[in-house]
């Protein structure tokens, strides 16, 4: 299908601004991909906050690399704009978008020095060597290898070539840094690094910053605000403890953290509690956040595996839910462990730090679940 919305002439001048005072560092309006019959990106709506870190999250295949790869300019939408600075850009090429690009692979020159790796976007634009010479220097001072300028691509580890991609994507001062899984390649604890390294810079610059990213502690660590998108369309937006704490859907909770999501039929209602009829028969008490739910009515709960709390024992009092259950299962994790739990037909999972020693599979445990701790969820979409 052609893109009519390729037709329509860029904004200029004040109709080059977004609505409100100050057009937003990046806008989607009802953004959409095709692939012959085949929909990757479904009528997005997105505002990005000028120096705000963003994180598109989910599985392979969401659309979330479509969605990044539009801003970019690397694939042309089928419908809706793509504004940036409040311009839109549906139709203009890469180059002249003033974006810093990393990649998953970083796409270094390997025959270029790391020097004219970094200074190629100067160059491309003009920079005399001096003024080539003094960024690249801040770049790399900045991403902590003030020392390598020489070297090419091979001599480096892993961790050394993201942040020399890094340091190319920001030495010509973009207006938007677009990263595409860029720590998918590092290790355990470089990633976890490199992490921490690139919020770092990205608050030194200020540069507004969109990330994508199927790791869930990655976008919940770094972002002011995460995207959870799905099968082509957004599922939530919002800051990470709300994403996490109140997901908008059985979908979001169980892609975020580890969670129990539970099933059942409300019994009564009241103070914004609701009590619960597990099909065991067991009740629980819920928070229903921003949901509205009637007596009677079947709904389902999500309850963080590290909120719910094993004991020897507990006092059932203030509201607080206390079941009985087995361990099943244990996977030791040093400071904590993960355990499975079966409280009658529910197998549950609860992640508690370890003060000496785990439970042990077959131990009989009790199970406390306060009220704000299980949350009803939105009726499914």
């Amino acid at each position: 299908m052609a893109d009519s919305s390729q037709n329509r002439p860029l904004p200029t001048g004040e109709g080059a601004i977004a609505s409100g005072d100050r057009a937003h560092a990046v806008e989607l309006r009802g953004v959409v991909k095709r692939f012959a019959s085949f929909v990757a990106v479904e009528s997005i709506e997105l505002k990005v906050e000028q120096g705000a870190f963003v994180t598109l999250l989910g599985p392979s295949g969401c659309g979330k690399t479509t969605t990044l790869r539009m801003i970019a300019g690397l694939e042309q939408p089928s419908d809706g704009d793509i504004l940036i600075a409040g311009r839109r850009v549906n139709a203009l090429p890469i180059h002249k978008r003033n974006l810093g690009i990393v990649f998953q692979n970083y796409a270094l020159f390997p025959h270029k020095t790391v020097f004219d790796n970094v200074a190629f976007g100067l160059k491309y634009r003009g920079a005399d060597k001096a003024t080539a010479r003094r960024k690249v220097q801040e770049a790399l001072d900045l991403v902590r290898l003030p020392q390598v300028s020489d070297r090419y691509p091979s001599q480096l580890s892993g961790g050394q070539q993201q942040r020399i991609a890094l340091a190319r994507a920001i030495v010509f001062e973009p207006d938007v840094l677009l990263l595409d899984e860029p720590l998918s390649a590092l290790d355990a604890n470089l990633r976890e690094e490199m992490r921490v390294e690139l919020k770092r810079i990205q608050r030194e610059l200020g540069v507004t910053t969109i990330f994508v990213t199927h790791d869930q502690s990655e976008a919940l660590a770094m972002s002011d605000r995460v995207v959870v998108m799905r099968s082509g369309v957004v599922e939530q937006e919002g800051t990470p403890e709300t994403v996490y704490n109140l997901p908008a859907s059985a979908f979001v909770a169980d892609f975020l953290g580890h969670s129990n999501l539970l099933q059942g039929t409300v019994a009564g209602i009241a103070d914004g509690v609701a009590m619960v009829t597990l099909p065991g028969g067991a009740e629980v008490v819920a928070e229903t956040g921003a949901r509205t739910a009637r007596k009677g009515e079947a709904v389902s709960m999500v309850l963080r595996a590290e909120r719910l709390l094993l004991g020897e024992r507990f006092d059932s009092d203030g509201g607080v839910t206390v079941l009985d259950g087995v361990v099943e299962t244990v996977d030791y994790l040093g400071l904590s462990a993960r355990y499975f739990v079966r409280v009658g037909d529910m197998r549950l999972q609860a992640i508690n730090p370890i003060d000496r020693h785990p439970f042990r599979e077959g131990d009989r445990v009790a199970l406390r679940i306060r009220p704000r701790d299980c949350v009803l969820l939105p009726p499914d979409r």
